[in-house]
Formats: C-alpha cells, sequence, structure tokens
C-alpha cells in the first residue's frame, strides 16, 4: 500500500522548505483538514505511512525498521519527533490519524 500513498503524494513546495503530500481521497496533509469519516476508510497501514510521511516530510530520523524501510534516512535532520515543527493542519491531521489508529486498534 505504500506504493500506491508514495506515488500519489505530490511535491507541493521545492524550495527548500518542506513538502507536502496530496492524497486522492483526504487531501494534502499540510493544507487540508483530514475528515475521521474518510481517514477510517483506509488500512492500519496507510494511517501509519500517511502519518508518518507528515513527519518525515518536516525532517524527522526514524529509528525503526519499518519506518526506514518505508521512508529512508536521506534528508532527515531531527531525531526526536518533539522537536518536528509542524503547521495546525498538520498537528490536526496527524491527532486525527492517531484517533483512528486507536479507533482502529492499529
Amino acid at each position: 500500500m505504500h506504493k500506491i500513498l508514495i506515488a500519489a503524494a505530490v511535491t507541493l513546495l521545492t524550495s527548500g522548505q518542506a513538502m507536502a503530500w496530496c492524497y486522492e481521497d483526504i487531501g494534502c496533509d499540510d493544507s487540508d483538514r483530514f475528515r475521521r469519516s474518510d481517514l477510517r476508510q483506509l488500512s492500519c497501514q496507510a494511517l501509519y505511512e500517511v502519518r508518518n510521511g507528515i513527519y518525515f516530510q518536516n525532517g524527522l530520523c526514524f529509528h525503526t525498521d519499518r519506518a526506514l524501510d518505508i521512508f529512508g534516512d536521506d534528508g532527515c535532520y531531527i531525531d526526536d519527533a518533539e522537536d518536528v515543527e509542524l503547521n495546525r493542519v498538520e498537528r490536526y491531521n496527524i491527532s486525527q490519524i492517531v484517533a483512528v489508529e486507536r479507533q482502529k486498534g492499529c
């Protein structure tokens, strides 16, 4: 599934700033507020990838094999998720994804 999500991702900002990924069914992760009803349609794997994709786009270095297999570590520069600077929409979207992941038992 991650190949589909990554392939669906579109770089919106290319001037050295964080990039955004847009998904056909839920919107752009940095500018559209994801709806829980839309997120519930995604698998646990897809939710994981969308959530961590937001962190990846903003420079987080991953340390688990699972995340490294999906995102790698090229261009990362932040070791702690708490230090990642997210805009309000990104923070909102992550909170919605986490809520749906909990609801689904992911």
